[in-house]
């Protein structure tokens, strides 16, 4: 005798499977709405004009949309010769983060492949007290750190915050190696010294070129972490050397004039525009290099 009740249970199960997907598609879509609302509000008030601003909602579009607080926010209200915008603050940020990640990148690379691949006395201990240095808080390096660059010669300048950054960022960066190049088996390593192979040459032709998902990883990781810094921006610079961050808190925290909203959020935009972009073109990327590393060691 044929069950007829079975087909029936299987469609109540596929509609219930169903149902509860397009509820979590609903939560999921509530949420993104939740967290993007503050950049709306952002987005929308930057093309407002004041007087808009004061008698409109803080949710409704603009009536008329206007790039002025763009231009001010970029170039400065010029007074006389002097004009007070982001533009030259953010290109110090590139001229900071740019040479800042390649250098850590490489290094944590070197690091990596080191404590990974090549065995020696105290390699464990060494990358302990690496690991360590990455939970140490900012703030007690800073009179170290002070101390240092003035010795060097570098305080209050650019090359002194790549410097900085270098140092801080070097223990994750050998941590995102360390932990990618152990999955790598050790047979290829001893293959090629039997072959003649020397350090530098089994680095360069075998692990780097295998290397993309951590290296994509390592620096969306250091250029995040490098222009969004505040702390070491207005610890370690000053006049005509301070990154965009430094420069943003200036524009907001003025308090000469009006104050305009509107060149407020266009700044704060201008500022994370950079992040936001890589995050957008390679955050794919960034998510497969996490767990690439994660089957072994």
């Amino acid at each position: 005798m044929t069950d007829l009740s079975m087909p029936q249970t299987r469609t109540q199960s596929a509609m219930g499977k169903i149902a509860l997907r397009w509820l979590l598609y609903v939560l999921l879509g509530l949420f993104a709405l939740y967290y993007l609302m503050p950049l709306f509000v952002m987005l929308t008030t930057s093309l407002k004009s004041l007087e808009e601003i004061r008698t409109g909602s803080l949710m409704s579009l603009p009536r008329e949309v206007s790039l002025d607080a763009w231009k001010t926010a970029w170039s400065g209200a010029c007074t006389g010769i002097q004009c007070e915008g982001l533009r030259p603050y953010f290109w110090n940020s590139v001229l900071i983060a740019v040479p800042a990640v390649a250098i850590s990148t490489l290094l944590g690379a070197l690091n990596g492949y080191v404590v990974a691949q090549w065995r020696f006395k105290g390699a464990n201990i060494i990358f302990s007290l690496m690991l360590f240095g990455c939970f140490i808080p900012f703030q007690v390096v800073l009179l170290p750190m002070a101390r240092l660059l003035g010795i060097m010669g570098i305080a209050g300048t650019i090359p002194g915050l790549i410097f900085v950054h270098v140092i801080y960022g070097l223990g994750f960066t050998t941590l995102f190696f360390r932990n990618y190049y152990v999955t790598i088996p050790a047979e290829l390593t001893k293959a090629a010294r039997v072959d003649g192979a020397g350090f530098l040459r089994i680095f360069w032709s075998i692990f780097l070129p295998l290397s993309l998902p951590i290296i994509v990883v390592t620096v969306i990781w250091q250029f995040t972490q490098i222009w969004n810094d505040f702390l070491f921006g207005v610890s370690f610079s000053q006049a005509g050397t301070q990154p965009v961050t430094v420069a943003l808190n200036n524009i907001v925290n003025s308090t000469t004039g009006v104050k305009e909203y509107n060149v407020d959020m266009a700044a704060a935009i201008i500022a994370g525009l950079p992040t936001l972009l890589v995050y957008v073109v390679a955050g794919k990327y960034f998510i497969r290099g996490l767990t690439a590393g994660s089957v072994k060691g």
